[in-house]
């Protein structure tokens, strides 16, 4: 099962996307400049793309996602001011 929601934030809308898997979801949340992801996707990966990417783990709802510390942040994101540690909600917020 697949679940699209949006994501009222105060800079803006973002999309979440939800796919069931076997054991935990795979969720991103995408504003207009960048997106967070779970542990399920390659940070290597959205880093070589420069993509405004941030990684969170231990989530299986969009809420979850948006109070969730975050683990890991591409270069680009660090450039609009985004931080280890910081909430996700935050960093989105940014990316708008």
């Amino acid at each position: 099962m697949m679940v699209i929601e949006q994501i009222k934030l105060k800079n803006g809308i973002a999309l979440g996307l939800k796919f069931e898997m076997h054991h935990v979801p795979l969720i991103v949340v995408k504003a207009e400049r960048g997106f967070v992801m779970c542990g399920y996707l390659d940070m290597s990966t959205a880093e070589k793309l420069g993509d405004v990417a941030v990684r969170v783990s231990g989530v299986n709802t969009f809420e979850d996602v948006l109070n969730a510390e975050i683990r890991s942040i591409t270069p680009k994101a660090k450039e609009l001011g985004i931080t280890l540690g910081m909430q996700a909600k935050d960093a989105l917020e940014l990316m708008f």
